[in-house]
């Protein structure tokens, strides 16, 4: 039985497309809130029915202006995955802007679970009394309302001021809210900030700069400056929100964590936690943070400890959290087939250096990423051999007939021999040009072995310039 990855109150039926270019939030259309944003909001709720499914819901994981902010990357992954926190329809992401208020309130009430309940046609006709009111776009009432009744502002606030940037004070005194630890930051308030700034940190906020600091949502800059009313980009914001996300008492229903304990196969992962063994549905364009590099599923590793996360049962975000500890890596080509009777795997090397390999019991093999007997491995097969703990594992990288393949006929010069006597290399003459090729151990040799002498016609055959097999004509 897989687990329910579903996030809190997410829609079931939700489609993932994940490609370029998707859908953006409501909340990420850019500067023209009034137009844009009414748009999406009802794009997101056809026909006023708050209880219909959309079916046809684009994230967008890969974004096309995050080289300058890579360190955001697992952060903004993260949050598009739970449509917390998306970018815009042209594939960007913008990390370096500055964030609207009401851009900071919509994403925290997502990252509380709360998008439900904001997009209930109750909340959207929530009459609001605050002196800016109708500066908040129609498709935000329902946010606004909500983070009212969730104590996101204070009894004294009377303007939302949607449009203004929001500073690093702000931010982090509405995360702090959204953890429910506004209790905690009222008996912190006396503390004594290390900031060479601190002074410009107001009495009464100077309880959620010490929880955010304690709780590891919010750090100082290297010159021992706090900047509370410096701006916040939509990158730090991103990393505010997922950190502040991980502390929600139910982010654990959400968040699945194991061991991964055999090569993707199939689109599926398995983990094992706590001894047991669950699998995971992978969507096809899964995004895959390791060693802080974007990679695909085939670049997991057995003994990865890993965290997934995703919708209605589809992990689409993948954070390697420890690398496994290999001990092993062996790469080649297969240059003779495995037969039951012998169990022995025959590699040859880039360098030409061809090396038998007998299997264990507990080796595990994917080929075209399904699960196969060694039997079905091909000669021409590239394969990786990964030792990981007691478990090893074949992965085939390149199928043998999407290898480069010789076949050519020539005329035989000469042979060489290794220390067991067995071909080696091999010479032939093709338009007056000789070519000599590495040749498999257990090459096949057919025809009448005696002809196979200087100018008799033969043909070769095998992958990567390592022959397989010799035709004498």
């Amino acid at each position: 039985m897989k687990k329910n990855l579903m996030k809190k109150a997410v829609a079931t039926g939700l489609v993932l497309t994940m490609v370029m270019g998707g859908g953006a939030a409501a909340f990420a259309k850019g500067n023209d809130h009034d137009r844009d944003d009414k748009k999406d909001f009802k794009y997101e709720n056809k026909s006023n029915n708050h209880n219909k499914v959309n079916t046809n819901i684009n994230i967008n994981l890969n974004f096309n202006d995050m080289e300058g902010a890579k360190w955001a990357l697992r952060y903004i992954a993260s949050l598009s995955s739970k449509r917390v926190f998306e970018g815009f329809e042209d594939g960007s992401f913008k990390p370096d802007i500055a964030v609207p208020r009401i851009q900071a309130i919509v994403a925290a009430v997502r990252n509380m679970g709360l998008r439900e309940q904001a997009e209930s046609a109750a909340e959207m006709q929530t009459k609001l009394n605050f002196k800016d009111a109708n500066q908040i776009p129609a498709w935000a009432v329902g946010y606004v309302a909500v983070a009212l009744e969730n104590d996101l502002f204070s009894e004294s606030e009377d303007s939302v001021k949607p449009n203004q940037p929001a500073d690093r004070l702000w931010a982090t005194t509405l995360l702090v809210k959204s953890l429910k630890l506004e209790a905690e930051a009222k008996a912190k308030m006396n503390t004594n900030l290390q900031f060479k700034d601190a002074n410009k940190i107001p009495a009464g906020s100077v309880g959620y700069v010490a929880v955010a600091i304690e709780k590891g949502l919010i750090d100082g800059f290297e010159d021992n400056t706090f900047k509370p009313t410096q701006n916040v980009t939509r990158a730090q914001l991103a990393a505010l929100l997922d950190r502040a996300g991980n502390q929600l008492p139910d982010e654990d229903q959400s968040i699945s964590t194991g061991t991964v304990n055999a090569v993707v196969a199939n689109n599926v992962l398995t983990l094992i936690k706590n001894g047991v063994s669950t699998p995971y549905t992978l969507h096809p364009n899964v995004f895959i943070l390791r060693d802080g590099v974007q990679v695909s599923p085939a670049q997991l590793q057995v003994g990865d400890e890993i965290k997934v996360d995703g919708f209605n049962n589809i992990v689409n975000y993948i954070e390697v959290t420890k690398m496994a500890q290999q001990n092993n890596v062996t790469s080649g080509t297969i240059s003779a087939a495995v037969y039951n009777n012998n169990n022995v795997l025959t590699l040859t090397n880039s360098a030409g250096t061809t090396t038998p390999y007998t299997l264990s019991s507990n080796v595990v093999i994917y080929r075209g990423g399904v699960q196969v007997p060694a039997a079905l491995l091909q000669v021409g097969d590239v394969v990786n051999i990964t030792t990981s703990g007691n478990q090893v594992t074949i992965q085939v990288t390149k199928l043998a007939q999407d290898n480069q393949a010789i076949d050519v006929i020539g005329f035989f010069n000469y042979s060489t021999p290794d220390a067991q006597g067995k071909i080696a290399t091999v010479s032939l003459t093709q338009n007056n040009t000789a070519t000599i090729y590495n040749v498999s151990p257990n090459v096949v040799i057919t025809g009448d072995r005696t002809q196979l002498v200087q100018n008799h016609p033969v043909q070769l055959k095998g992958y990567n310039q390592v022959i397989t097999s010799i035709e004498v004509k």
